[in-house]
């Protein structure tokens, strides 16, 4: 089989050699000699490395070698042509086709990768919520509205929604309630935002609050409440986390979580950055404290308005029937403790004096109602 002519290449020109490949006389090597080489080449077989696939005409090989780079291969190439020599490396070489990595390269990519999560940690879990609440204050309110507006469509998206207010609901007599609903509440306050109120065909137990003054209802919310004033006080709380720019700080937080998770994953579809915005504004991950004020809000608003905080009282005691058989509902699901709030809005209703239901029966069958035109 030897002498075998073949290409060899030196790594430090463009230059072709040809050369011949004889056996070493130990039989563990390759001689490469040849008229324009500057030296005679031995290449150890154990060494030997194949660059390409397994089913190639031609063979190229390299030598596994200690290199400065993180690449563990001499950068000179021998190209061998000859079927019987190419068969003949390819069955008595099992580390041809290894992958090989310099020493210390997996301690390397375990240390680079383990300060890559703690850097993407810290960014979502310190410097976003930073931002997020800088931001929230000094952003005009026109592009809070107009950031608010595309958030809701985001999220009319993530709920299932084809196209713009496709879950929208627009019966006109569950319209009516609903707006006589809202303006029952905000009429005594200065409210800072012009509430933009809707309710989307879902089944999920659920409201939230988007920026600049955009709310949602779902239907669940609106089929599993047994009185209107329960709706209204729901509907209260989350005008307090509009009002306190709780929605705004979320969204923004979200929105740079989403963003940064979608670099990471490497999802350019915009899919990932949206089911972690929904998944972020529905679970309504606020603090414990933007909690409490939104509540603290929600009985005064409330109170001024003559509805009774009952009915907050009354969904937070269905919240705890849902919790005992293990089916929390998401608008709860990181909420504080239900039993605690029933107990402050039950006692925010006890000091109220005077109040009176915030739908009549008729109006209230209509909200519930609100998506049979869907």
């Amino acid at each position: 089989m030897f002498p075998v002519r073949a290409y060899f290449y030196d790594g430090l020109t463009a230059k072709r050699h040809d050369v011949d490949i004889t056996l070493a006389d130990n039989r563990m090597g390759l001689v490469l000699s040849g008229p324009t080489l500057a030296q005679t080449y031995h290449w150890p077989l154990p060494d030997l490395r194949a660059e390409g696939g397994r089913a190639d005409a031609v063979l190229t090989v390299m030598l596994h070698a200690d290199t400065e780079d993180e690449t563990p291969r001499d950068p000179a190439r021998l190209v061998i042509s000859d079927l019987e020599l190419i068969q003949w490396i390819r069955q008595t070489r099992p580390a041809l086709y290894k992958k090989d990595m310099r020493k210390g390269s997996l301690r390397k990519v375990a240390k680079f990768t383990g300060l890559a999560l703690v850097a993407a940690a810290t960014m979502l879990f310190v410097i976003l919520p930073a931002m997020a609440g800088i931001l929230a204050q000094v952003i005009p309110l026109e592009r809070e509205v107009a950031f608010g507006k595309t958030v809701t469509h985001q999220m009319e998206r993530f709920l299932g929604g084809t196209s713009y207010n496709d879950l929208a609901c627009t019966n006109p007599d569950g319209r009516a309630a609903l707006d006589k609903m809202l303006t029952t509440l905000t009429a005594p306050q200065d409210m800072a935002y012009d509430i933009n109120l809707t309710v989307f065909d879902h089944e999920m137990v659920n409201a939230f609050a988007a920026p600049g003054g955009q709310v949602v209802i779902l239907r669940g919310l609106l089929d599993n409440a047994s009185d209107p004033d329960q709706v209204a006080g729901v509907l209260a709380h989350e005008l307090g986390h509009v009002e306190n720019r709780d929605a705004t700080r979320n969204a923004l937080r979200a929105a740079g979580s989403a963003g940064l998770l979608t670099m990471l994953i490497g999802d350019f579809t915009g899919g990932a950055a949206i089911a972690v915005l929904g998944e972020q504004i529905l679970s309504s991950a606020y603090s414990r404290e933007a909690e409490a004020k939104a509540d603290e809000f929600a009985f005064k608003m409330l109170s001024d308005a003559q509805i009774s905080a009952g009915g907050l009282a009354r969904f937070f005691s269905y919240v705890q029937g849902l919790e005992r058989d293990f089916q929390m509902p998401e608008y709860m699901a990181s909420h504080p403790n239900s039993a605690d709030r029933e107990t402050r809005a039950q006692s925010a209703a006890d000091a109220q004096n005077g109040t009176i239901p915030v739908l009549d029966q008729t109006e209230w069958a209509a909200l519930k109602s609100i998506c049979d035109d869907k």
